[in-house]
């Protein structure tokens, strides 16, 4: 894991970093096939004091049968994480100065190391091209993947209804992710690049993750788990 900056930060030097570390964000294709992917996603407690992060590493196992040819399997290889205190205020595209260090340090409790990380949050579908899973990948300097329930910036057309389906996310001319179908007449996620990956790759590996949920299952995992640990 790299240690690219300090954290406590002015929100002017935030915004500094961001523009700085968005031009070392790599698009390369992946050089390897993931097998191990893992979920990160992070909750506030009911206080709003502390922050919490989960990250849930699965393997995929690709079985086939006549009625579900190349159907994925994952099986749970590790669970970690984190609660620390909130730092940083919220600002809108600086959340991840609030949730990148919990998730960096439920990271660090892993005995494994994952190929691949999905997050949910964006990656370069941010005004500056870096958020979360953008800030994460390159801290962790391993493939990301941001997987957003929601739009945070750009326009786009509404894909078809069927799951696999996924249309560009535009902004300022250019793509910076797509609008992706994992389920059949379910709301899209919003993909997009965090590091060491192209698009074509982040949207694969999010419909390969999807089985039957909106969620991919390593994202859909984290979110359960670090919901419990909210509650509890």
């Amino acid at each position: 894991m790299r240690n690219l900056h300090e954290w406590n930060v002015s929100y002017a030097e935030a915004r500094e970093l961001q523009s700085r570390l968005a031009e070392q964000v790599g698009f390369d294709p992946l050089d390897i096939e993931p097998k191990l992917v893992a979920g990160l996603d992070c909750a506030f407690s009911k206080d709003g004091k502390r922050i919490l992060a989960v990250v849930v590493v699965l393997r995929r196992a690709a079985v086939s049968t006549p009625k579900a040819p190349g159907k994925e399997l994952f099986e749970l290889v590790e669970t970690a994480s984190a609660t620390l205190d909130v730092t940083f205020p919220y600002i809108p595209g600086l959340l991840s100065f609030r949730e990148a260090p919990v998730c960096l340090a439920a990271v660090q409790k892993l005995k494994c190391r994952p190929d691949l990380f999905l997050v949910d949050g964006q990656g370069i579908a941010h005004p500056r091209r870096l958020g979360l899973a953008s800030h994460l990948g390159l801290f962790l300097d391993t493939p990301t993947i941001g997987c957003a329930k929601s739009r945070l910036i750009g326009t786009f057309g509404e894909p078809g209804p069927e799951k696999g389906t996924h249309s560009p996310l535009w902004d300022a001319g250019d793509v910076i992710g797509a609008v992706v179908r994992t389920r059949r007449s379910v709301k899209p996620l919003f993909v997009s690049v965090g590091h060491r990956c192209c698009l074509a790759d982040a949207i694969r590996m999010t419909l390969a993750c999807a089985t039957k949920y909106r969620l991919p299952e390593p994202t859909r995992l984290a979110h359960q788990a670090v919901s419990r640990l909210k509650r509890g």
